[in-house]
């Protein structure tokens, strides 16, 4: 196996972080995380519904919402994706991992950016 650069392990992580974000918070995949989860609204002391989502309670489909509820339990899947599609599918995967983990970088940038404005 090939070492990995300081600048190769943060384009990973970045990307690892990025992709897990997206299937564990982000709306636009919110899609592949329904099925594996019971909405549960109840009201707050001051009246406004919440709504909370619950894993599935059997078989595959708690699996995967206990999965998809964990973010650092996700983020392992995700990091053995991206590291095992780096190095399976250079040509391919790269672009992907760029672009994911320019994402992430962003992402932490706008977040910074939200909390010095809200001072």
């Amino acid at each position: 196996m090939e070492k990995i650069t300081l600048l190769q392990l943060l384009i990973l992580s970045f990307a690892s972080f990025r992709l897990t974000r997206l299937f564990v918070f982000d709306k636009i995949t919110e899609f592949i995380r329904n099925p594996f989860f019971d909405e549960v609204k109840e009201e707050n002391e001051e009246g406004e519904t919440e709504v909370y989502y619950i894993p599935k309670q059997t078989g595959v489909k708690r699996f995967f919402g206990e999965l998809l509820s964990c973010y650092w339990c996700t983020g392992i899947w995700m990091t053995i994706l991206i590291v095992s599609l780096y190095f399976l599918l250079p040509v391919y995967s790269e672009p992907v991992i760029l672009v994911l983990a320019i994402a992430g970088i962003a992402s932490m940038i706008e977040t910074i950016i939200q909390q010095i404005m809200e001072k």
